[in-house]
């Protein structure tokens, strides 16, 4: 009996051991109630509280550098902020200086706003709101215009409008006038801009002071813009949408080289900066006009593959 007894004795101390070594991998630290502890398991304890403090180092370590990680993002992101805020302040700079270098040397367009008398109060108000897409066009520009809005009255309904449609309106880096354009530029400088002239214009220069019709018709009376040019005296020009572009089939068979002050707009300021209208007129055309670069149809012409009849 006393053999059986020692056998058992020892096979529950080997399962001891097993549990022992498993708590010891896992890195926990239980209190094993067993028999009278030998000096292996005083080593084993050792061991397993040996262990526990270095993960419980360890631990504290990667909290640390967790709280470290958190604190320099936010110092990083507080930066960017203050970075991106700086930018912002230096972009508006650069465009203040832009700006009020082409006020001084730089080319002059003028929208001439005689005819608002003619518009209706919802033709006014986009007129004015091209005013804002002309005028935010610029802004961004690298080589801006020098704007001018002549017989531009206070008490009318379109400036009414621009100030009820334009944010700070008044800030705006652009001329307004009461005056004629007639009255603030030689005759021989100025270009008036009509889709309905005859010659087209081949070039933008900074002597040149181009003038826009300011007018949006939807009563489509013809050659407004035009007849008003000729009773100036001046020269008159239109875009070269004829000489670059050529009618886009469409269902409604619809073709139309009018374009609103900030369309003709954008068209010169791409011009000025690339010199090619084949770059700048897609710019200011839109497809539903019903044109597009005659180069597109050679390159949709080379791209037709001949049939072949057998």
């Amino acid at each position: 009996m006393e053999a059986n007894c020692l056998s058992e004795n020892k096979e529950f101390k080997g399962h001891e051991y097993v549990l022992a070594d498993m708590l010891e991998l896992l890195q926990i630290d239980v209190g094993l109630e067993s028999t009278p502890t030998t000096g292996m398991d005083m080593n084993c304890s050792k061991n397993v509280l040996r262990k526990q403090r270095n993960w419980e180092k360890r631990l504290a370590a990667k909290k640390m550098k967790r709280k470290a990680e958190k604190q320099r993002r936010k110092k990083n992101q507080t930066m960017e902020k203050d970075t991106l805020q700086l930018s912002k302040r230096v972009i508006k700079a650069i465009t203040r200086e832009r700006l009020a270098e082409a006020r001084l040397s730089g080319p002059r367009l003028c929208v001439d706003l005689s005819m608002a008398d003619c518009m209706s109060h919802k033709e006014l108000s986009r007129l004015s709101g091209q005013i804002r897409r002309l005028y935010g066009s610029n802004r961004k520009a690298l080589c801006p215009f020098h704007l001018y809005l002549t017989e531009f009255q206070p008490d009318s309904l379109l400036y009414t409008e621009c100030l009820r449609m334009n944010d700070g309106f008044h800030e705006y880096a652009m001329e307004m006038t009461e005056q004629s354009w007639l009255d603030l530029f030689p005759v021989e400088d100025v270009i008036y801009l009509t889709p309905d002239a005859e010659k087209a214009l081949e070039t933008v220069d900074d002597e040149t002071v181009y003038i826009l019709g300011g007018l949006v018709d939807e009563s489509i009376q013809k050659k407004m813009t035009y007849s008003r040019a000729l009773e100036a005296g001046v020269h008159t020009a239109r875009l070269p949408i004829e000489e670059h572009m050529v009618r886009r089939p469409n269902a409604k068979n619809f073709h139309s080289k009018i374009l609103a002050i900030n369309q003709v707009f954008e068209i010169l300021l791409v011009y000025r900066e690339t010199g090619s209208w084949e770059k700048a007129l897609p710019v200011g055309v839109p497809a539903g006009k019903g044109y597009m670069l005659a180069t597109e149809t050679t390159a949709a012409a080379a791209e037709v593959k001949p049939i072949c009849v057998s």
